[in-house]
């Protein structure tokens, strides 16, 4: 990740977020439909391997793996933390999916011969980057549900943003597909945060992505949560649809 680009998005984060109520009323069955939607638009079987690795990838698809790698792990990390505090099911289901995700990204770095950059231990990563951000938003957090919801809800819209560009940038089509299928569940992960935040009365303004493609993709109508867009997701069940290897 280049200096101006880190510079950035810790300018985003130091302006993202306002006092928000920390009311909960109501939220339980939002929280159930969400985690539901989750479950249900990412848990499939695992039959097989579509994966090919003999095609070339050049530096930037390399590095662009590395960073997924624990960019996929950093919001994992920060919503098992935030489930410890606040016991919302959304935080735990989802940290679920993005062990799943990270997973993988592990199978194409595995699969290209290269050096997995993972660290054990929550929190803790080999890009100082996350391990800043890490601190920042669990911390943000903590401070109240809606908060928390509000970091959750930004990550989403990072994580959409960031897979988009590689997926532009590359013309590995392995890489494409398992991008194109890790946003599709980065954008039901978006709408499961939005709409446990409406059930509680709050709203969430996006910093990263376009209120109109926020809107797109509440609406289901965004390229990520298509079935329909080659571009993007491409259904299937092996190990390259973005759901992982068996583990």
């Amino acid at each position: 990740m280049k200096t101006i680009r880190v510079f950035g998005l810790v300018v985003v984060m130091a302006m993202l977020f306002n006092a928000c109520s920390e009311s909960a009323t109501g939220v339980a069955d939002e929280e159930i439909m969400a985690s539901e939607e989750v479950k249900s638009s990412e848990i499939a079987a695992l039959l097989g391997d579509s994966c090919n690795f003999s095609a070339d990838i050049n530096d930037a698809d390399i590095d662009g793996l590395l960073l997924m790698r624990e960019e996929e792990k950093f919001a994992h990390d920060v919503y098992v933390t935030l489930y410890a505090t606040h016991g919302l099911p959304v935080f735990n289901n989802i940290s679920k999916s993005e062990t799943a995700h990270t997973s993988a990204i592990l199978y194409l770095i595995n699969g290209f011969g290269l050096e997995d950059p993972y660290l054990e231990g929550v929190g803790n990563y080999s890009n100082e980057t996350f391990t800043v951000f890490y601190a920042q938003l669990s911390e943000q957090g903590k401070t109240s549900v809606a908060e928390a919801l509000k970091v959750g809800a930004f990550i989403e819209e990072y994580d959409i943003a960031d897979l988009k560009n590689r997926i532009d940038a590359t013309e590995n089509e392995t890489l494409k597909r398992v991008y194109g299928n890790l946003l599709r569940g980065s954008t039901f992960h978006l709408k499961a945060f939005s709409a446990v935040l409406n059930a509680m009365g709050e709203s969430y303004t996006p910093t990263v992505i376009s209120q109109e493609e926020y809107e797109e993709i509440l609406s289901g109508n965004s390229d990520g949560d298509n079935s329909d867009s080659s571009s993007t997701f491409v259904p299937g069940t092996g190990i390259c649809d973005g759901t992982g290897p068996n583990f």
